[in-house]
C-alpha cells in the first residue's frame, strides 16, 4: 500500500464531508458530489455520447477498440445524489480495463423519484440493450454503493420476469442492506473517512419513505439470490458497509451463487473512484477486467491503461 497516497483520498473524503455538513439541501449535495469528479478528467482518448436507453437518460463511453459487449453501469450517490458527471472518469478506466463499452445511466433520483423509480430505470435500460440486438451473455451489470445495490436488486427483478440474465455481477462497496444494523458500522465508524449510518438513515427515509427496510428490491441482502450469474464483490476493509459485502457473499454462496469476494486492506469506501491518484484504485479496476474478460461471451481484448 501507497500510505501517503491513501493519507491523501482520506484527507478529500474528509473535505468534502467537512463540506457536506454545511449543505442543508438535496441539490447542494448533488453539486458537491459532481465537483469532486471534477479534479479527474477522463483520459483524452475515451468517447462519450449522451443516449436515450429505453426513456432512461444515459451516456455511452468507450475505450479505442472496444468489443460488442457492454458494462451497464449503476454509479452511487444514496440514491439521491450521483450522475456520469461524477463517475465519467472512473467508467473511462473501466472501459479500458473490460475492453467493453460502457454505459452508465442517469436513473431517477430520490426523493423526488424512491423505491422503485432506480430498479424500473434499469431495468429499462438493460431491456433496451437486449432490443438493440445484444446478447445477454455480453452484458455484465456493476455498479458502487449504492449502485452495487441496485445492481443486485436489477438482477432479481430481471429473474423474477424472466428475462434473460447477464453474464455477471460486479458490485463495488455495495449498500444492500437499508436497515443500517450491521456491526461494522459501529466497528469501523473511526476508520471511515466517507460513510456512517446517519447519512445513510438520511438516504434510506429518502428512498423508501414509510416503507420496510426489507424490501427484498430495496434491501437485496434480505432476497432470494438463487440462479443469479456470477458475482465479483470488492470492498474496503476500512467500510463501514464491510459487513454488508460479507453477509451479502455469504448468502449467495449459500443460494449456490457462484460469488468472488474481494476485501482489500486499508481501502475505503468506492476508492476505485481515485484511481488517477491511489493505486490501488487502478489496481481494483484491473481484477474487474479480468473478471468480466472471463465471463463474457465477447472475451474481450484488454487494454493496458
Amino acid at each position: 500500500m501507497a500510505d501517503s497516497e491513501l493519507q491523501q483520498v482520506i484527507q478529500i473524503l474528509k473535505d468534502v464531508g467537512k463540506s457536506a455538513q454545511a449543505i442543508t439541501g438535496v441539490e447542494g449535495l448533488r453539486m458537491l458530489v459532481d465537483e469532486l469528479a471534477l479534479q479527474f478528467p477522463m483520459d483524452a482518448d475515451i468517447q462519450s455520447e449522451r443516449v436515450d436507453a429505453g426513456g432512461v437518460p444515459a451516456e455511452w463511453i468507450q475505450a479505442p477498440a472496444a468489443a460488442n459487449g457492454v458494462l451497464l453501469y449503476l454509479h452511487g450517490g444514496g440514491f439521491v445524489c450521483g450522475s456520469m458527471k461524477s463517475f465519467g472518469h472512473m467508467l473511462g478506466r473501466l472501459a479500458r480495463a473490460t475492453g467493453l463499452r460502457v454505459m452508465g445511466i442517469e436513473y431517477r433520483l430520490a426523493p423526488e423519484n424512491p423505491f422503485p423509480a432506480a430498479v424500473q430505470d434499469a431495468m429499462a435500460a438493460y431491456r433496451w440493450l437486449l432490443s438493440r440486438g445484444i446478447d445477454s451473455k455480453d452484458i455484465v451489470i456493476a455498479g458502487d454503493s449504492a449502485g452495487g445495490g441496485l445492481t443486485l436488486s436489477t438482477l432479481i427483478a430481471l429473474r423474477y420476469f424472466g428475462e434473460p440474465l447477464p453474464a455477471a455481477g460486479v458490485c463495488l462497496s455495495p449498500w444492500a442492506d437499508l436497515t443500517n444494523t450491521a456491526e461494522s458500522f459501529a466497528i469501523k465508524a473511526a476508520v471511515d473517512p466517507c460513510v456512517q449510518r446517519e447519512a445513510l438513515e438520511l438516504f434510506a427515509n429518502f428512498y423508501l419513505g414509510n416503507r420496510d427496510r426489507r424490501t427484498p428490491l430495496a434491501s437485496p441482502l434480505h432476497a432470494d439470490l438463487q440462479g443469479l450469474p456470477p458475482l465479483l464483490i470488492q470492498v474496503g476493509s476500512s467500510e463501514t458497509l464491510l459487513d454488508d459485502s460479507i453477509h451479502l457473499a455469504d448468502r449467495a454462496k449459500a443460494a449456490g451463487v457462484d460469488v468472488t469476494l474481494e476485501i482489500w486492506n486499508d481501502m475505503v469506501h468506492v476508492w476505485h473512484l481515485f484511481a488517477p491518484i491511489l493505486r490501488e484504485g487502478q489496481q481494483a479496476i484491473e481484477r474487474i477486467g479480468e473478471f468480466i474478460q472471463k465471463r463474457t461471451a465477447t472475451r474481450a481484448h484488454r487494454q493496458t491503461p
